[in-house]
């Protein structure tokens, strides 16, 4: 695995408008890997989020290319895991406010593919080259075959990764549990999750065996 450091000067600067995040520092504890379940264009994302006054979005976009776009301050917060204190009571943890506590890193992707006489197609029905498709070994959510993370994506995922772990003191250490419902996360224990570990219902990030191997050599 590369082991070159993110350089900071390369990370493309995208604002959100005032009122679309929040500019409230705050102490982070964790990391949240997800998914666009979208095309792989990084910037895209962040004008789509610009497009409207939800408050949902992520600090960082990876796009397909490997091309990290920064939508606002990583000190700063935005929603971006939809839960709640019910979510919070069901696995016996006080409830506390996640998306204040955590760093979150949308990667573009297509997600969970179904196949059909053949042919591969995404959830809006766009049909994907077979050269884009991982396949695991065991389904995830009940799909086995999915859109393939690029490795010049798992890379800059890599290298931010190590930059946040290192600059907000986040334990680097990966944990199998993360792809399901984790006490950990909800506890608001320091580490590195995925969107899975606080959402029964999400999908991303998906376990591709070369993510985890990015995550185990963190």
């Amino acid at each position: 695995m590369n082991s070159s450091k993110l350089d900071i000067q390369k990370i493309v600067q995208y604002r959100l408008k005032k009122g679309q995040f929040f500019e409230e520092n705050s102490e982070k504890k964790q990391i949240y890997l997800h998914h666009t379940a979208g095309n792989g264009n990084a910037e895209g994302v962040a004008r789509f989020w610009n497009s409207n006054d939800s408050q949902i979005a992520t600090a960082f976009v990876v796009g397909e290319n490997g091309t990290i776009v920064q939508c606002f301050s990583s000190k700063h917060w935005a929603w971006h895991l939809g839960i709640d204190s019910e979510d919070f009571t069901r696995m016996g943890s006080k409830y506390k406010n996640l998306n204040k506590l955590s760093v979150g890193i949308e990667v573009c992707n297509w997600g969970m593919l179904k196949e059909k006489n053949g042919k591969f197609y995404n959830y809006v029905g766009g049909v994907v080259n077979p050269s884009y498709v991982t396949t695991l070994e065991e389904p995830c959510k009940g799909y086995k075959h999915w859109y393939r993370y690029t490795d010049s994506q798992i890379e800059s995922t890599r290298q931010l990764v190590e930059y946040l772990c290192e600059t907000y003191n986040i334990p680097k250490e990966y944990r199998k549990e993360i792809w399901s419902l984790d006490k950990a996360a909800f506890d608001g224990e320091k580490g590195i999750f995925t969107h899975n570990s606080v959402r029964k219902d999400k999908a991303d990030i998906y376990p591709c065996p070369r993510m985890i191997k990015m995550l185990e050599s963190l």
